[in-house]
């Protein structure tokens, strides 16, 4: 009966269907897969072309700097778990990180991290909060930051590396001078020392009003030229 060419035919057209719908139906329960828990130590989240669009990981494989689809090394970045943002060319685009522990002389380390990137540059806006022995601190930052690719800083990172020690910060300075960034232009939070208060800054980083509560409760509000120098100030004692 199967040597039968019409029911070989029919035979043939079964077992492909049933395939079909094996592959269908296998394709739609990995889709739509529920967990309960799930433990890894590290997760990319990737677009249906692989571009990674968001990372989230543990202290140990915490990844370095994506640009354009591509992972550079940033072993710096071996001390906090947490998340990366990237944008759909799959350039980093900001991220959050945080961190607690005692060390070994009782002392507390404690920070946390938010921050959000300019295209393909550095973070023009941040929250930071955290614990250094008794100094704590929680802040919100404004920067701007410059008009150039950041890959840019990241080929003269790899030329400056190569240079004599005594040769760098020279060489960084050469670089700087052309590009400009890492301009802060607010910061508004609680200092170490207690104080809380608000500076605000010019466009080459200089500050020029601070608005101030002093840990005792003194408030001030101060005006500054471009050299640092206050040029007016009122507070409580003022007349």
């Amino acid at each position: 009966m199967f040597s039968s060419p019409k029911v070989l035919a029919v035979y043939s057209g079964v077992l492909t269907v049933a395939f079909a719908v094996v592959v269908l139906c296998g394709a739609a329960i990995v889709r739509k897969q529920n967990f309960g828990v799930i433990t890894a130590r590290r997760i990319n989240i990737v677009e249906p072309d692989g571009t990674v669009r968001l990372t989230i990981s543990n202290r140990a494989d915490f990844p370095g700097a994506w640009n354009r689809g591509k992972e550079y090394p940033r072993p710096d970045r071996r001390e906090a778990a947490g998340m990366l943002f990237m944008s759909e060319e799959g350039t980093e685009l900001g991220g959050l990180i945080w961190g607690a522990g005692q060390l070994p002389d009782g002392s507390i380390q404690n920070h946390a991290h938010l921050s959000f990137d300019e295209y393909e540059q550095n973070q023009i806006f941040a929250i930071d909060a955290g614990q250094e022995g008794n100094d704590k601190f929680s802040r919100i930052s404004i920067v701007d930051q410059g008009d150039f690719p950041i890959e840019e800083k990241r080929r003269a990172n790899d030329e400056i590396e190569k240079l004599p020690a005594a040769q760098r910060d020279t060489a960084w300075e050469k670089f700087f001078a052309t590009h400009r960034h890492d301009v802060q232009r607010m910061v508004l939070g609680r200092s170490p020392d207690g104080s809380v208060g608000i500076k605000l800054l010019d466009n080459q980083g200089n500050v020029r009003i601070t608005l101030t509560v002093q840990k005792d409760g003194a408030p001030a509000l101060a005006f500054l030229d471009q050299s640092g120098k206050v040029v007016r100030e009122i507070s409580t004692s003022s007349r």
